[in-house]
């Protein structure tokens, strides 16, 4: 099969005019008519994941986070997605068909946080959330014109709503707020969990979006929920939600940490005959002492 194939089956998954307006998701670098040797799955491309993908005989990455969120005026050596770029169009391999030309990278971002069944959803499902629903549904008709079928519901599930961000759902019971806190940090592998406490000793109602959510604090607390979770929460607007709900931030790359199985189980499904390869190590820049 073609690059251009599995690019289609991950946009009819998560179309582009889903992103949001400051997101660059999509076609990164290369070229989409040659045949597709292996596809690489990762969160962030760094050189080290380009390497790999060349060692592993893979000419297509598939990334959540896109390597090219501004323009770049030169590719050279002075930063690390400048070193990508030069890499991905270079890049070799006796995998590689003779009519490729380096490794194609594309990057599935803000459209798959926004798409039915996506990245908050993943969240949500490694929770045991039922009833799960967008936080922040789009609902406005250009929004919906400029969708098409992506804002058909996904009833199957028992997930409803057409498209938006974060989400919101509930555990089957009511638990504990720090046994619940504790099993986040255990399903997700997070090394530090931030947090401020609420109000309430247990917690039901979660509300949750993956990477840089916390601009849906207020809606969480509007809609009821008992807990908010996202990657990041500034350390200013913590303040005030005491008498509301708990918050808690993974880290970004551990919120998002499961996009890579979400985007295995896409590619495999509409490309059966697609090798797909996913990249072990953490990508994350961060550290914990």
């Amino acid at each position: 099969m073609q690059i251009q194939e599995a690019i289609a089956a991950l946009e009819r998954f998560a179309p582009l005019p889903l992103q949001e307006s400051y997101d660059n998701a999509g076609l990164q670098i290369g070229l989409t008519g040659s045949k597709c040797s292996g596809a690489l799955l990762c969160l962030d491309v760094t050189e080290d994941v380009i390497a790999a993908a060349a060692q592993r005989g893979c000419n297509l990455i598939v990334s959540h986070h896109p390597l090219l969120f501004r323009g770049l005026k030169r590719i050279g050596d002075d930063g690390y997605v400048e070193r990508c770029v030069r890499r991905a169009i270079i890049a070799t391999s006796p995998e590689f068909p003779e009519d490729s030309t380096g490794i194609t990278i594309y990057s599935a971002h803000t459209n798959l946080d926004n798409a039915p069944s996506g990245v908050n959803f993943e969240i949500a499902s490694r929770l045991g959330l039922e009833d799960v629903k967008f936080l922040d549904p789009i609902s406005s008709p250009r929004s919906a014109t400029r969708m098409g079928d992506a804002c058909l519901s996904k009833n199957g599930g028992g997930w409803e709503g057409a498209a938006g961000s974060g989400v919101i759902g509930r555990l089957p019971h009511p638990v504990p707020a720090m046994e619940f806190l504790a099993e986040v940090k255990r399903t997700f592998g997070v090394e530090a969990l931030a947090y401020t406490r609420g109000p309430q000793t247990e917690v039901q109602t979660v509300a949750l979006c993956g990477g840089s959510g916390a601009f849906l604090t207020d809606k969480a607390a509007r809609q009821g929920a008992d807990v908010f979770l996202t990657g990041e929460m500034d350390y200013h607007r913590s303040f005030g939600y005491e008498r509301s709900l708990w918050l808690a931030a993974l880290g970004h790359y551990e919120s998002e940490r499961f996009t890579i199985q979400l985007l295995h189980r896409i590619l495999a499904e509409a490309c059966p005959t697609l090798r797909i390869e996913e990249y072990e190590p953490t990508t994350s820049p961060v550290h914990y002492m």
